[in-house]
């Protein structure tokens, strides 16, 4: 039997920095925001430094370190640039995430199994400066399984196509979803699960009893236009428990 698990809220501010660097100035602020969401219910804050910096900058992601109280994950792709840049700031997490120059976002997710070579030795290097790793993939047995391999601790799987598809090709998209974090729960995995939620479609997600972390971000910071961040993290966390509350059975209060 599985056991309650608390889901909890990650919220990725990348497009706090974009908006700003359209003026190329200092406002908004990526860590007021990460602030707010605090504020709002947010159990961590993520940051992707790009390889072309198209929006958090390294000055975000020091000031991150410095200033925000919950755990930071710090996005990155495999290279060594980016590996001296986390254990420099030592995050709470490092997720290893696959990274095209080209790409407007992250397309889909690393292949852990074709690349366990080169991926294993980052794994290590972060597990031993205490940064602890996750690897984002698709919702798929065989990279579940070579995520285990390697040695990371923590899958992130990519929701993209859930989101992405309606009708009986959302269902099965959502069922690929479920068997791909029993899986890593079972091979003693933690599951995490982010990309393209939102308010329509994190309820199913949330529901997957083995998933313990959702991250989200550009569909919050574009709701935080109309009614603001508060307003959209609050929401969000309030999809997410019900989903979770009914999934078990639970009775609302």
């Amino acid at each position: 039997m599985i056991q309650k698990r608390p889901l909890r809220l990650g919220v990725n501010i990348d497009h706090v920095a974009t908006i700003r660097n359209a003026r190329g100035g200092a406002h908004p602020d990526p860590v007021r925001a990460a602030k707010l969401a605090a504020a709002a219910g947010a159990d961590g804050i993520t940051a992707h430094l790009r390889e072309d910096r198209r929006h958090i900058s390294d000055a975000d992601i020091a000031a991150l370190a410095r200033e925000i109280a919950l755990p930071l994950n710090l996005e990155m792709a495999a290279t060594e640039t980016m590996l001296a840049i986390a254990l420099h700031h030592r995050p709470h997490a490092a997720c290893l995430v696959p990274e095209r120059r080209q790409e407007l976002t992250t397309e889909g997710g690393l292949d852990v199994a074709g690349a366990h070579d080169r991926l294993a030795p980052f794994v290590a290097r972060l597990a031993q400066a205490g940064i602890r790793t996750s690897l984002f993939i698709d919702p798929d047995e065989k990279q579940v399984r070579a995520a285990r391999t390697i040695g990371a601790p923590v899958v992130e799987l990519h929701t993209g196509a859930y989101c992405d598809a309606a009708g009986i090709a959302r269902t099965r998209e959502l069922e690929r979803l479920r068997r791909a974090a029993a899986l890593a729960d079972e091979l003693g995995l933690e599951c995490h699960a982010g990309h393209g939620l939102s308010f329509e479609t994190v309820g199913a997600v949330a529901a997957i009893p083995t998933i313990v972390e959702l991250n989200i971000g550009h569909f919050l910071i574009g709701e935080a236009i109309f009614g603001g961040l508060d307003s959209a993290i609050k929401r969000m966390r309030a999809l997410m428990d019900q989903a979770r509350s009914d999934a078990r059975g639970e009775k609302s209060a």
